[in-house]
């Protein structure tokens, strides 16, 4: 990791095309502007592992362990009044009151 110290005012370059510039610098941090083509992604970090947590959680459980648990619930919690509809039989109107 490069180490620099900037002051308020002063920039560094990273290639030909972005610019770094320390804007203020306060008790609680640094301001700084980011000058770079509009196709340069800048994200903060932060934003950055929430995406990729984001993103690993959507690839979710697989289907095998995603069965099982549900079989499992479906077994240990079954409730009377829950009837569930078995392939090839209609479905039952519901009592009206």
């Amino acid at each position: 990791m490069l180490v620099l110290r900037r002051r308020a005012g002063e920039s560094l370059f990273i290639g030909d095309d972005v610019e770094i510039e320390v804007l203020a610098v306060t008790a609680q941090g640094a301001k700084i502007g980011i000058r770079a083509p509009k196709e340069t992604i800048v994200l903060r970090k932060e934003l950055k592992i929430t995406q990729e947590q984001n993103a690993e959680a959507a690839q979710g459980l697989p289907h095998d362990d995603i069965e099982r648990a549900v079989k499992k619930l479906r077994g240990s919690t079954q409730d009377p009044g829950l009837v569930q509809n078995k392939p090839g039989l209609p479905r039952e109107a519901p009592d009206r009151v």
